[in-house]
């Protein structure tokens, strides 16, 4: 059922990020999330990837799918970063203890990230926001990227 309304969700990308925006205004806070969103993706591939392949696999396709549906730009864009962490997954010679201590260290940044900020994570009010934090960053960096820098 999660999976049906994952892929059905009624919100455009811009307004879950304007909700996702509310609880992280604090620089320190988005900072730490910055590092730490895509820490914990990278590192719930690994341990997937580590655990059970194939399974790991279908779940990413259906996460893309998600992203696909709120943007063209954002399923390109975190299908890079997927490939990004798969290749390293593949490269680096760690197994599922190394990804999970990775995850819990990350996860700990995240709540005092919060902690500074005030405010509780977004997902406690709804768990799509866990795949909304990583389109969070994606989005940040590509206006980074985009605006012209000035001297």
């Amino acid at each position: 059922m999660a999976t049906v309304t994952l892929l059905h969700s009624k919100k455009s990308l811009q307004s879950w990020l304007a909700d996702y925006a509310v609880s992280h205004q604090h620089p320190i806070n988005k900072k730490i999330h910055w590092l730490c969103v895509p820490t914990i993706f990278a590192s719930i591939l690994g341990m997937g990837m580590s655990w059970q392949a194939a399974f790991t696999l279908v779940l990413i396709a259906l996460v893309m799918l998600f992203y696909l549906r709120l943007s063209t730009q954002l399923f390109i864009a975190m299908g890079m970063f997927v490939l990004f962490c798969l290749a390293a997954i593949a490269i680096l010679p760690v197994g599922f203890k190394f990804w999970f201590g990775v995850f819990v260290i990350a996860w700990i940044g995240q709540f005092v990230g919060h902690k500074i900020e005030g405010k509780k994570p977004s997902f406690f009010e709804d768990l799509q926001f866990l795949l909304i934090g990583p389109a969070w960053v994606a989005n940040s960096l590509s206006e980074k990227l985009a605006k012209p820098k000035t001297s």
